[in-house]
């Protein structure tokens, strides 16, 4: 009985697997993240006051995001074409931008890690960060 409740988990998983769309992944998980980066932009635009435990917050779920950014599963061979603004470029190059991804999330990282208490801290951190998105967007994004 038990062998055969672990074979349907089996099957289950495979077929959930197999009717994952890479895409519609991706963009959700980018959908988040400009919305998080969105939520603390003005802080560091001086639009908005500096709050440690906000911008905390947001850090780590840009982290938090980015932990779940799995290149390898959101961009397959076969997601090249579609509903998509992802260059060609990526499967030209998958381990350079395997790299921009690392990089990304080590900063990210490393921006939660610092815990930013002032706003000049939290400035030269949130630079770090969105330094990435405009390096991948022109690079990786058509």
């Amino acid at each position: 009985m038990r062998s055969l409740a672990l074979s349907f988990a089996i099957v289950a998983a495979a077929l959930t697997a197999a009717h994952a769309d890479p895409i519609a992944d991706r963009k959700a998980l980018m959908k988040e993240r400009g919305g998080l980066v969105g939520q603390i932009a003005p802080i560091a635009k001086g639009e908005q006051p500096f709050d440690a435990a906000n911008v905390a917050e947001v850090f780590n779920a840009l982290q938090a995001n980015a932990e779940k950014y799995d290149v390898d599963a959101l961009f397959p061979a076969d997601s090249k074409t579609g509903d998509t603004k992802a260059s060609p470029k990526i499967w030209e190059d998958m381990a350079g931008f395997k790299a921009q991804a690392e990089k990304y999330k080590a900063d990210i990282t490393a921006a939660a890690a610092a815990k930013p208490q002032d706003l000049d801290a939290f400035r030269a951190e949130f630079g770090k960060v969105t330094a990435n998105c405009g390096g991948c967007h022109q690079a990786w994004r058509l």
